[in-house]
């Protein structure tokens, strides 16, 4: 069975830390969280922090040209970028936008993709400063790459610090995506920003959900050295109408859905217990559905009983 996106990222994380072939005087010391976060951080020689993300988009995959309009993949496109940010909890400054168009209509197509993605990457402080453009006799293809800081007295948040005992939630809610919220979706910049000025060192880790919680949840666990418990009774709240909707459409169950379907973009996130209570004070959208424990990660049924979570969810 041929090897797929996870295995890539894997080798490319110890390529990067060990200073490997593909790297040169041990590159990694410039790098302060390693490869495999939302997006990187490199310290310039001044000290100053900038984190580098991209996403890449294409038709067949993450759209259908011939359903979804021009406006709506602009939309997506940029805010898949814009959720890695949120899910470090930095500051969004400037986008490359690089485009791949099939020939004969690459005028009016990039024109409006670009006017629409400078609205909504606008309405997020955020400029769009170039990129590159190609025609080809493939479908649309779509790269989007973003510069990001801290925000002021706020260090990113990664992936690796949750430690047992840490509460973990999620905003908005899961499921079903594919019905349309994938393509209308609000990046969870501002909610995140709240978190880190609030909770400070007591937000221990965060991820965006991207390719489905238990998948997502996997890989914030296996950064951070630990297990989690999420329960039944709690995912009931966060299950969205669409999970209930694509139920009904193809038998598979609210809760599957909202584990697995992926592209939700909300923010998972792990606090420490006793900072808990601050949460009560902001204005974000936020659902407690387990904890984090020293190994293993797992489902409580509603019946008390503990099974494993499969890391099951979108991979490319």
């Amino acid at each position: 069975m041929s090897k797929g996106e996870l295995e890539l990222i894997r080798w490319l994380e110890r390529s990067v830390v060990t200073g490997g072939a593909l790297q040169s005087d041990s590159p990694h010391t410039r790098v302060p969280i390693p490869v495999g976060d939302d997006m990187g951080c490199l310290t310039l020689p001044s000290g100053q922090s900038i984190l580098l993300g991209s996403d890449m988009l294409v038709d067949g995959t993450h759209f259908e040209c011939g359903t979804h309009n021009l406006v709506d993949i602009a939309h997506k496109a940029v805010c898949c970028c814009l959720s890695d940010a949120a899910a470090m909890a930095v500051q969004p400054l400037a986008a490359l936008v690089s485009l791949a168009i099939p020939r004969g209509m690459v005028y009016e197509t990039g024109r409006t993709l670009l006017e629409a993605m400078m609205a909504v990457a606008g309405r997020f402080d955020c400029t769009i400063i170039g990129g590159d453009t190609t025609s080809w006799e493939g479908r649309l293809a779509i790269d989007v790459a973003l510069l990001a800081v801290p925000w002021p007295n706020c260090p990113p948040v990664t992936r690796r610090g949750a430690r047992p005992g840490d509460r973990l939630f999620v905003t908005g809610q899961l499921g079903g995506s594919r019905l349309g919220r994938h393509l209308t979706f609000a990046p969870r910049i501002p909610e995140a920003r709240s978190l880190a000025e609030t909770l400070g060192s007591d937000l221990h880790a965060m991820i965006d959900i991207s390719d489905g919680l238990a998948l997502d949840l996997h890989r914030l666990c296996q950064a951070s050295g630990c297990g989690a418990t999420i329960r039944e009774d709690s995912l009931q709240v966060v299950i969205s109408p669409d999970a209930h909707k694509a139920t009904r459409q193809d038998g598979r169950s609210a809760l599957e859905h909202a584990l697995s379907d992926g592209e939700d973009f909300e923010l998972l996130f792990a606090v420490a217990k006793d900072a808990v209570p601050k949460l009560a004070a902001l204005n974000v959208d936020q659902h407690e559905i387990g904890e984090i424990v020293p190994e293993t990660v797992q489902i409580q049924s509603t019946d008390g009983t503990l099974s494993p979570l499969p890391a099951e969810g979108y991979e490319h």
